[in-house]
């Protein structure tokens, strides 16, 4: 028996159909049934050429550009995260670097300062008893020009000016000036002037004394006499 395929079947069908119905058509005398088996035979044919399984491959075709369009969305998704992390750590970054610039920026600043503090309190230090109190003999009174000719001896060259700007201001060099109503004595209005017996048992009759306290004075409380003299400019006292 020969191998008859499929669609050689239903070729074959499809002919024996029309052949029937071309025969009984004409002894009916109808056209339309010759026409009508013609085409369900080539209709028989075109079904029988669709591959087997074509619907699913159509549905896997759909399937896989589905999956390309999500990987493209989800590598778009995943760039601009890349993106924007890279920007917020770039922000960070700049951040740190400003704040790590203004801290190093104010620590230069500040050791500045306390280089130059050091500076002067050191040049008030060699200024201070150039020529100690004690050098000078004591005499019954003095005028303005000793006690500011003792003063130049004892306070630095860099200094003097301010001190004297001080005790100007203060008693105008009178090393026996008393302030009629706080008490306040001598040259720097010390008060009470009994202060000033620790540089001095004669504290109230010896100009030189009372320098050397007062030098002491502002260099502990202020550094050096210029610093002394600055805050006395901002608060008119000292």
């Amino acid at each position: 028996m020969s191998t008859i395929s499929v669609r050689g079947l239903a070729v074959a069908t499809a002919t024996t159909v029309t052949a029937v119905g071309s025969v009984v058509g004409i002894a009916s005398g109808s056209t339309a049934q010759a026409n009508d088996a013609g085409a369900t035979a080539a209709d028989a044919t075109l079904l029988m050429d669709i591959p087997a399984g074509g619907q699913a491959q159509v549905q896997t075709a759909s399937l896989a550009q589905q999956a390309d369009a999500q990987a493209i969305a989800a590598d778009v998704s995943a760039r601009k995260d890349a993106e924007e992390a890279a920007r917020k750590a770039a922000a960070e970054t700049a951040i740190a670097k400003k704040e790590l610039a203004e801290k190093a920026a104010k620590e230069a600043k500040e050791a500045k300062e306390a280089k130059e503090r050091t500076e002067e309190k050191a040049a008030a230090s060699r200024g201070t008893d150039v020529r100690d109190s004690s050098s000078f003999p004591a005499q019954g009174s003095y005028t303005v020009a000793q006690i500011q000719a003792m003063a130049r001896q004892m306070v630095a060259s860099s200094q003097f000016q301010c001190f004297s700007n001080i005790v100007t201001r203060e008693s105008g060099w009178n090393y026996r000036a008393v302030n009629a109503s706080s008490g306040a004595y001598g040259l720097f209005q010390a008060l009470p002037g009994s202060k000033m017996a620790s540089a001095g048992a004669d504290w109230q009759t010896n100009p030189a004394t009372q320098i050397k306290w007062g030098l002491n004075y502002m260099n502990s409380s202020y550094g050096s006499a210029c610093q002394a003299w600055t805050f006395w400019q901002a608060n008119h006292w000292y």
